[in-house]
């Protein structure tokens, strides 16, 4: 494969000595949420709507943040695979074994990696397991939850959001779904996140992460239950335990992270910006507001890889080549000049971001998402309805990462909280006992 910047547009040449222009590094510690979105303006500015950009030391890519872009990457299969097996860096062994990015970009037998009728299979189960959910009961499970955790830290009158209540939360009811207990659902929460991290140890966290799993379902197909794992296992599409195994793993990865961040940067907001608080709370706007406006210009996930490129072509004003690989620039596309209005400010109720992707690979999740986030912000508003930041807004950090934009931390603090009252005996009738 020829580098990105190696295969650079004529805007991609330094003027003076016609060279190409170097890939911008999308990682290293001074990558944040907050130098993020000027970082995209540059890009687009310098670039365009497709920019070169290096995702690991040795490891360029393109990254795609013209919304029109986005949308033809995410929908044009013939041109943009999902099957990192095409991607040419690695097919030529010039990705280092230990590179961070491997983990995210190996291939497995998930619809996440599979193109055509192979994702339709896989997805068709995935969207079955998923709609099997019941709304009202898992209103009240996400409710019941919240309450459960907010007791649990509302005698220290403060907590921290993130770690206290955004992390614990979903990872509950997610595990729950998937039908996982809560011990071992903590225990896959950190299998998962060792085998994520990229280190020395995440090969023995991915062997633990695969032990619990094919013991869950191994279970599963000895007695079916009314969980997500289960409607995978005994679906037509007939999924290999292997493949349920990978697809479980996706939908957690994504389900937890995603549902973290969306919780806790809604609650900043409401935390951080008193007209749109009050507004809230006056009736002119609803949580779904706050939700959306999270998923216009904070999206959970920032940057997703990846496609690779099927054949050689122009794209946004880039030769790409055959196996280069293209990364989703969601949070840049949702801030295109091209599609918001003239003051910048997407409109309420407008719900035409890229948050959850678009296209055959839209996230199939993003409904039991938002029933989630919405209930645990409700909650969390009712019971501590005097929750304010204890610490300055311009202290508040978000996580060191190009892929996900999440707050590292969320300081509150609080009086009282107001308690569910238990419920009013009826009055006794006359020689009845009281």
């Amino acid at each position: 494969m020829t580098s990105p910047h190696a295969a650079a547009g004529p805007q991609d040449r330094c003027p003076v000595t016609g060279a190409p222009a170097p890939a911008t590094a999308l990682y290293g510690p001074d990558i944040d949420g907050d130098a993020l979105p000027a970082l995209y303006e540059q890009l687009r500015g310098s670039h365009g709507p497709v920019a070169p950009v290096s995702i690991a030391p040795g490891v360029d890519a393109w990254l795609v943040i013209g919304h029109r872009e986005l949308l033809r990457l995410t929908r044009d299969e013939q041109d943009f695979s999902h099957d990192p097996r095409r991607w040419s860096l690695l097919r030529e062994g010039r990705v280092p074994t230990d590179s961070p990015i491997l983990p995210m970009v190996g291939w497995r037998p998930a619809l996440l990696f599979a193109d055509g009728q192979q994702h339709r299979r896989m997805r068709a189960a995935v969207s079955a397991a998923l709609a099997g959910i019941n709304g009202h009961e898992l209103r009240r499970s996400v409710r019941a939850t919240a309450e459960q955790v907010i007791v649990s830290f509302a005698e220290r009158r403060e907590a921290d959001l993130v770690a206290d209540y955004a992390r614990k939360l979903p990872m509950r009811v997610i595990t729950a779904l998937l039908g996982v207990d809560e011990r071992t659902g903590r225990e896959l929460v950190e299998a998962v996140a060792g085998t994520v991290a990229a280190t020395s140890a995440s090969a023995d966290a991915s062997r633990r992460m695969g032990a619990i799993l094919l013991q869950l379902i191994e279970e599963k197909r000895r007695r079916r239950g009314n969980d997500i794992t289960s409607v995978l296992l005994h679906h037509p599409a007939r999924l290999t335990d292997e493949e349920v195994l990978h697809n479980l793993v996706v939908m957690f990865v994504a389900g937890n992270q995603t549902t973290v961040n969306w919780i806790a940067t809604t609650l900043r907001i409401l935390l951080c910006d008193p007209q749109f608080r009050s507004s809230l709370t006056g009736g002119q706007l609803s949580v779904d507001d706050a939700l959306d406006l999270v998923l216009w210009r904070f999206p959970p996930t920032q940057n997703f890889p990846a496609r690779y490129a099927t054949r050689d072509m122009t794209f946004g004003g880039q030769h790409i080549r055959t196996g280069d690989m293209l990364i989703l620039g969601l949070a840049g596309a949702n801030a295109d000049p091209q599609i918001l209005p003239d003051d910048g400010i997407p409109v309420v109720g407008n719900r035409s971001h890229l948050a959850f992707g678009a296209g055959p690979h839209i996230c199939p999740a993003q409904d039991p998402a938002r029933l989630i986030t919405r209930t645990a912000v409700d909650a969390i508003r009712h019971r501590l309805p005097d929750l304010e930041l204890a610490i300055p807004e311009s202290e508040l950090e978000w996580i060191k990462s190009p892929w996900s934009r999440g707050l590292a931390a969320l300081p509150v603090r609080f009086t009282a909280p107001v308690l569910p009252q238990p419920p009013v005996p009826a009055p006794s009738r006359p020689g009845e006992p009281s």
